[in-house]
């Protein structure tokens, strides 16, 4: 019996190697079939967009010579005179968003404008590079006006968070896009930022926000956790200190939504602003408060229910009279649902 299952195991294992072999050179022949009628990369063309079907570069090929107010019988002289002079500029210009998409244009179609597209017509500032005015200039002492400036860059970047920058607190301020950005050098990871980072630009002029981070309680900005557009949009809002959302609490709740509610019993003052009690940048008070507890409570909660008396910093527990009902976290040792209670027993907010 034994001898009798060995041979039936070997005429097994016999059969399995002969089925391979009869089956691996079809399969490698279909694989050779396959590799063949692979269509070819052609990374190397000299016109990818052809050999693609590609017919145009979306984006960049759309973007026209820009209006110059101030040299309205300028005519456009391409990329090439502007570079011819403008090497420098080229240079640092190469590296960046823009340039790599409208160069991936002007592949595509040697029509489509480039340098033009930003600073208009060339044609009087070709002939006479020190005239003022002559093409848009993006600095402060080449005499294009701001709203020239703006114009030529919403162009491209209309609509979307830009929206409100009519009216909005910077562009009031005569604020120019360039301001913030620089899109002739690759400075920043992301948005062509003039420095390189979102909150070093921000703080070339807002000093003394940036200055708050640095209180011993802070949002966490100089850790890089977040940055100034988290809660601001500098393009313009409705709101005047440019929030992204119609309410400050709207903006405090994208990150600390268990204080949304809806609550059981809710705090009025912390349904009302959160700025109430907190600041939003900086403090140096725990918490972000805007008052040491219970300082902040007594602004409401003076001489009604306890304690009928003003408490002061002397009665803290560093001060030279400490009293005990202010151990600890104070007020909020005991009501300790200050945002909000969903207890049933919690309308003093214990639970």
């Amino acid at each position: 019996m034994r001898r009798f299952m060995l041979v039936m195991m070997c005429v097994a294992a016999a059969g399995a190697l002969a089925i391979a072999a009869w089956v691996a050179p079809s399969s490698a022949s279909g694989m050779d079939q396959a590799r063949v009628k692979l269509p070819s990369t052609h990374f190397g063309a000299e016109n990818p967009a052809a050999v693609h079907g590609f017919s145009q570069v979306t984006g960049f090929d759309q973007a026209k010579v820009a209006v110059n107010p101030q040299a309205p019988d300028a005519t456009p002289v391409g990329q090439a005179t502007c570079t011819a002079c403008h090497a420098k500029e080229n240079q640092n210009f190469t590296h960046t968003t823009h340039a790599l998409g409208m160069n991936a244009a002007l592949a595509a179609n040697p029509n489509t404008a480039t340098c033009e597209a930003c600073h208009g017509p060339g044609s009087q500032h070709a002939q006479n590079p020190s005239l003022k005015g002559a093409i848009i200039a993006f600095t402060k002492d080449r005499g294009t006006p701001i709203k020239t400036q703006t114009e030529s860059c919403l162009g491209c970047h209309a609509g979307g968070p830009r929206d409100q920058w009519l009216g909005s607190i910077h562009q009031r301020n005569q604020l120019s896009c360039s301001d913030c950005h620089n899109p002739m050098a690759q400075l920043s990871a992301e948005g062509l930022e003039a420095k390189q980072s979102i909150n070093e630009t921000c703080a070339t002029c807002h000093k003394d926000i940036r200055q708050q981070f640095n209180r011993r309680s802070h949002m966490p900005l100089p850790e890089g956790q977040m940055a100034c557009v988290d809660c601001h949009n500098p393009h313009g809002t409705i709101s005047a200190s440019l929030l992204k959302t119609d309410t400050v609490n709207e903006t405090c709740y994208q990150c600390h939504a268990e204080k949304r509610g809806p609550f059981l019993f809710e705090h009025a003052p912390v349904r009302e602003n959160c700025l109430n009690c907190h600041t939003p940048h900086g403090s140096n008070q725990h918490a972000l408060l805007v008052a040491p507890v219970p300082m902040l409570c007594q602004q409401c909660h003076s001489h009604t229910r306890h304690p009928n008396d003003m408490f002061s910093e002397q009665q803290l527990a560093t001060g030279m009279a400490p009293d005990e009902r202010l151990m600890g976290r104070g007020c909020v040792t005991c009501h300790a649902q200050v945002h909000g209670s969903n207890n049933p027993a919690g309308p003093r907010f214990h639970k």
